[in-house]
């Protein structure tokens, strides 16, 4: 059954009383807090700890939501539980109309401190059409990428809010294969890569994993990831090691991280796993998310990935990044790997997209891209089933490229 709000929503504004994302938000001279995006109004609950409607521990009063988030699944639980009848009880609304700030007048900001990063490679379609391009004549997928989600550490400092301009990178590139020496310069194919990630709250003991039935005692929410790379860079640098300079200048996040009891309705059996996982990466319900994603270059949209269909579900990728015994710290932050499904309209990079240069993407305004130039922006946007009907709103991730300085 769908709540009602007394807080004057658009129907299709993703961000109901079924959402209730959180972020940080700032107006101008005032220090950062932590709030939730309803409609068209950003809930100050900073400001309604203050006026006692809310319990508060110091979580809210914050530049970041980590303080929060290692309370652990009892507050969460607990919190929604009170935001969602305070906005839904008329009787509350002169306690709490007040407390309603427009988004127009104020600043979101990075929503989490984050303690480390990773980044897997969870799409099979994308694996697969990585493989074709550059393994033309071999296995699209290497043996080992159904036996485990594969995955690597990125640079969790250059983890950025969305909005942040993004300077192209500069590193070794081989330009071509007519020259034999490697040369010095700013990225020739920039790349965007469309993702989801997930947000650890709890942290886990040292020397023991985390098992995929235990997902939701640790992990706080989703959020939008753009994982910027510059494939020059990484086609010479990624022998044998894997990607470095190439990923780690840039990573943008989405402002608002949607609780992971607000997609609960989103749950869909993922794709079918063969061979069968072991025993460890088993989950005992189904974890794919019916998440639709879009992005836009310029404002044109350029692709649909389906995030229903990535081949290794969350669970399963904080299973396997903790089976070795590292522990979960609050603010880990994983992102999926770039989306892709079957079609070429539902691909999430432009490696893909233009298969590595070979077929430039028509922007539908008369211009055509390989990889970006600058002043390009990218926009990631992403929904979700919510409870009869509704719309869940993962928000959106934007940045827009600028000239090296170097």
């Amino acid at each position: 059954m769908t709540t009602v709000s007394w807080v004057e929503l658009d129907e299709d504004d993703g961000f109901g009383v079924e959402n209730l994302p959180y972020g940080v938000f700032s107006r101008p001279g005032e220090m950062p807090r932590v709030g939730v995006a309803i409609g068209a109004y950003v809930l100050d609950l900073a400001g309604l700890s203050a006026a006692g409607l809310v319990e508060d521990r110091h979580y809210f009063a914050s530049g970041s939501l980590n303080a929060f988030m290692v309370a652990g699944r009892a507050a969460w639980q607990a919190n929604r539980a009170r935001l969602t009848e305070l906005l839904t009880d008329a009787a509350h609304r002169p306690q709490v109309e007040p407390h309603l700030i427009p988004l127009a007048d104020v600043e979101v900001l990075r929503p989490i401190e984050v303690a480390d990063y990773v980044d897997f490679y969870s799409s099979e379609h994308h694996a697969a059409n990585v493989g074709r391009i550059f393994r033309p004549q071999g296995e699209p997928l290497k043996p080992n990428w159904k036996r485990l989600p594969v995955g690597y550490h990125g640079r969790a400092g250059t983890v950025y809010p969305s909005g942040t301009p993004i300077i192209r990178p500069s590193g070794q590139r081989m330009t071509g294969v007519s020259e034999p020496e490697p040369s010095y310069g700013p990225s020739l194919r920039l790349d965007f890569e469309a993702e989801v990630g997930f947000v650890a709250g709890v942290p886990s003991v040292p020397g023991r994993g985390v098992p995929t039935g235990a997902f939701r005692d640790h992990v706080f929410g989703f959020l939008l990831v753009n994982d910027w790379s510059a494939r020059d860079l990484q086609a010479w640098e990624s022998q044998p090691l894997g990607p470095f300079l190439s990923k780690s200048f840039a990573t943008s996040i989405s402002p608002w991280v949607v609780p992971v009891a607000a997609l609960e309705h989103a749950r869909v059996d993922p794709p079918v796993q063969d061979p069968e996982p072991l025993g460890y990466l088993r989950c005992a319900e189904p974890w794919g998310l019916d998440l639709r994603l879009e992005v836009l270059i310029n404002g044109q949209v350029v692709s649909e990935p389906p995030f229903a269909g990535m081949y290794w579900t969350a669970p399963q990728q904080l299973a396997h990044a903790t089976v070795n015994g590292a522990p979960l710290r609050t603010g880990d932050l994983f992102a999926s790997g770039t989306v892709s499904g079957p079609e070429r309209g539902q691909r999430g990079c432009l490696l893909e997209l233009g298969w590595n240069g070979r077929e430039p993407l028509d922007l539908g305004d008369g211009t055509k891209r390989t990889f970006l130039e600058d002043g390009d922006t990218v926009t990631i946007r992403a929904t979700a089933p919510g409870a009869s009907g509704s719309v869940i709103s993962l928000g959106e991730v934007v940045g827009t490229v600028h000239p090296a300085l170097t």
